[in-house]
């Protein structure tokens, strides 16, 4: 298993969780610009990035 884009899957995963808290955040603080997709984008990005990691991860414990 390629460890090293693994942790890069786990890492990058992170950010766009912490782009997405802050994106959520500012939404609740009436920011009138949050209304874009933006949200939607980075909620299909991290579960695209999520299927990857769960391959990798299963495909090392065969």
């Amino acid at each position: 298993m390629n460890y090293v884009y693994l942790h890069r899957l786990y890492a990058k995963r992170a950010e766009l969780e912490a782009k997405l808290e802050l994106y959520d955040a500012r939404d609740c603080f009436g920011d009138e610009d949050v209304n874009d997709g933006t949200d939607r984008e980075i909620r299909e990005r991290i579960n695209e990035i999520s299927a990857e990691i769960e391959v990798l991860e299963h495909s090392s414990a065969s």
